[in-house]
């Protein structure tokens, strides 16, 4: 069996439907299953059973000889409106008993952590473990994630392989419930869809021009394929950064968008926020050459690419993965 936490979400119900398309059927999909829009995510996938999260460390005292893997998604993932308190619960402390009682019982273990450790970029953007005590994350939900890091990496008793990655701007089908937490391309759909324009932050760095500030956006399909990857070649335990590794505007996603909706742009561009304006990051790209050292030869797609599958195939039809 294969423990998929976070199973009615984005990322975890795209990679059930990854797992499923490569003959893993025993899932056991940990969720809190009260949001019924998120359930959704679930219909159509062969899953085994479903366990609370409440539960989940109950269910795996008594099942684990039958675990053959955890991908432990599950986290609050808003960046913002919650106390600290809560993303330390359920970021933090929650991840570490899924680490504990993967130590404990053999069961090798991969956990979503976030580019949004990174901050402001004062160190880059390398997956390397010595400069993960030194970031900056922005908000709480990105210290909380920051945190699981930096105590996964000092721990002496770890899964014998385990994996920690941090996702870069990920977009894809599967987030329609996520609301304002959805990706920018889910946005700009809609914006098109309501108002037949996208609105944009205008640039306050001399550097960028309007719509010029950049994101690693990366097509959840490609997310999933890594995990997938990391399960089945488990050769060197450590922290993952999973993005594309080329960076592109946000000015290219919202004319893309247009594109593969066979219309002709039309951008506005706004202020952003003056509260938002000293903690803005203006780049961000995610160095890919840890991943890519184990042979990793999966191609990403391209903005054009996931965009145009996204739209097409998901957002018109209004379909799932």
């Amino acid at each position: 069996m294969i423990v998929v936490t976070g199973a009615a979400g984005f990322i975890g119900s795209s990679l059930i439907r990854t797992l499923n398309n490569n003959k893993f059927i025993d899932i056991i999909a940990v969720d809190d299953f009260s949001n019924e829009q998120k359930n959704k995510n679930l219909e159509g996938k062969q899953i085994k059973q479903r366990v609370d999260r409440s539960r989940f460390f109950e269910w795996i005292d008594k099942n684990h000889l039958w675990i053959q893997f955890i991908l432990h998604m599950g986290a609050r993932s808003a960046t913002t409106g919650y106390p600290k308190e809560v993303y330390d619960e359920l970021n933090l402390n929650y991840t570490k008993t899924v680490w504990q009682k993967s130590v404990a019982y053999g069961i090798p273990l991969i956990y979503a952590s976030s580019a949004a450790t990174y901050g402001l970029g004062e160190f880059g953007y390398v997956d390397s473990h010595e400069i993960i005590p030194k970031l900056l994350p922005l908000n709480d939900y990105g210290r909380s994630k920051n945190d699981f890091d930096k105590w996964a990496i000092e721990q002496k008793n770890t899964p014998f392989f385990w994996a920690g990655l941090k996702f870069f701007n990920v977009y894809g089908p599967n987030e329609y419930h996520k609301g304002r937490m959805a990706s920018v391309v889910f946005h700009a759909f809609n914006q098109i869809k309501q108002t037949g324009k996208v609105r944009l932050f205008k640039s306050h760095n001399p550097n960028y021009p309007d719509g010029g500030q950049i994101r690693d956006f990366v097509y959840v399909k490609d997310v999933c394929d890594a995990i997938y990857f990391l399960m089945q070649n488990r050769q060197q335990s450590g922290i993952y950064n999973i993005g594309t590794g080329k960076g592109r505007t946000f000015y290219d996603l919202a004319a893309n968008t247009f594109k593969a909706m066979d219309l002709t742009p039309n951008i506005e561009f706004i202020p952003t926020p003056e509260d938002l304006r000293d903690k803005y990051q203006y780049f961000t790209e995610a160095r890919m050459e840890k991943l890519l050292s184990l042979n990793y030869s999966n191609k990403f797609h391209s903005l054009e690419e996931g965009i145009e599958d996204y739209v097409k195939n998901y957002l018109l039809p209004g379909s799932y993965y």
